[in-house]
Parts: C-alpha cells; structure tokens; sequence
C-alpha cells in the first residue's frame, strides 16, 4: 500500500498519525524478528509520547532500609543549602516513536534504531537539534539510524540537522522534504565518516526498502512498504483513505 497521509482529514480523524506511528513501528519490529534479523538480534519499539517514560519491567533489589536515629548505623537528617545558581531553561519535547534493535548477547545493547519523525521533532529549533544530538549518539557509538520522515505539516530538514550535528555537510542528493535515509559510521575520529542511503517520499506513492545496519559490514533489509502495509491492515484502513 503506498504512503498515506495521516496528517491530514479524512485520516487526521479516523486515524491519527500518534495511532498509525506506534502500529507501524510495531508491523516494522515485527517483520525484523521474523526471519530478517540474524541469530543473536531482536527488535523491540520503544514508545514516549506525551510524558514521562515509564518503565514496562524492572527487576528490583530488596532495599533493607538503615535504623534511624542518632546511634551507630543511623542516618542523620540532611539538607543543603540554596542554590548558588538557577536560570530559566526550555527543555525540548520529544515524541519518541522508534524501532531498536538489540543484541541478546548477555546485557541487551543497541544495534541499530529506526526513527519514526512526529511533528513536535520538527516544530523548533530546539527540538529539531534535540532529535539530531540523539541520532548523531547513536551513530558515534557504532549504531546504525535509519530516519523516516513522513510528517507534511512541518516543514523543517531533519536530515541536514543531523548532518550539522555531527560537523559535516550535507552535500547533494540528500531529500529536503519527505524521506526516508539510513545512516552508517564508519571509522573513528579523523578517519571517521558518515555514510547515507536517502530516498526521497511521497504521499501516494510506494515506499522503499533500506539498508538497517547492525554492526561493521552487518547490514538487513528494512521494507518499509511491508510494514505500512501491515499496520493498515493491522488498522483495517483502505487506500483510499
């Protein structure tokens, strides 16, 4: 099924991009665990939208609180004094919709991550440097970022942000407007180097597959058709919208 706008009516009304985003970023999690991502690899989505981050599972350590009082093991009472310094900060807002893919090799670690762009990534300069300090994390630390851009209601390139983030030009042949672009670091420090695989979007037309890279030369297909097709069926949206 082509690209559908979800940011506009009908779809606007019926199904919002909040609802589509988080079904089609668990269609993508689900096509990567069956038979795409190799032995030793899983996909997961991580979701936070309009909060704090909430922990799903945790596993906790009995805490065995000290006596209290004034005798040996006790605490006594603490407070500091006011601060020396407090100025006004703005801290960005961030709608986090992506796809991880971890290795299950002892801790979980972060392979590669797909990032699925909301409006308020886009809306201010703030938070569009916010979105590409955390992309540009992920690429120093030698994970793959593939960026899915598909909100037309803001009119702001992320993609050239994440460029400036990490201190190198853009260059050509990098999509202005809707896209979809996977990301690559190769090398460390002077040698290092940012590679790009970007194809340019549209509303109505059919969506690409890319590379998703893991790790070295460790690279999967990431169809993103399939699993836009996936979550409106999953959503029981026809094309016509």
């Amino acid at each position: 099924m082509p690209l559908l706008d979800h940011f506009h009516p009908p779809l606007s009304r019926t199904h919002p991009w909040r609802t589509f985003h988080g079904h089609w970023a668990t269609a993508m999690a689900r096509l990567l665990n069956v038979g795409i991502l190799p032995s030793g690899y899983y996909a997961a989505v991580f979701l936070d939208r309009d909060g704090l981050i909430e922990i799903d599972v945790a596993t906790l350590q009995p805490f065995e609180p000290l006596a209290s009082g004034n005798g040996a093991g006790g605490t006594q009472p603490w407070s500091p004094g006011e601060p020396q310094l407090a100025v006004a900060v703005e801290w960005p807002s961030l709608d986090d919709v992506r796809v991880e893919v971890l290795t299950d090799d002892g801790d979980p670690r972060l392979a590669a991550a797909v990032e699925l762009v909301s409006p308020r990534n886009k809306d201010r300069a703030k938070s569009r440097e916010a979105f590409a300090a955390k992309c540009a994390d992920h690429l120093r630390h030698g994970c793959g970022v593939v960026v899915v851009d598909v909100v037309n209601t803001r009119h702001a390139n992320l993609q050239a942000e994440l460029f400036a983030a990490v201190g190198a030009e853009p260059g050509a042949g990098l999509p202005e407007g809707l896209s979809a672009v996977s990301y690559r670091s190769v090398g460390r420090d002077t040698e290092g180097q940012l590679q790009a695989w970007p194809v340019a979007l549209e509303v109505g037309q059919s969506l690409p597959t890319v590379p998703l890279w893991l790790a070295g030369e460790l690279a999967v297909p990431l169809d993103l058709e399939a699993s836009h097709t996936a979550a409106c069926m999953d959503l029981r949206i026809r094309q016509a919208g």
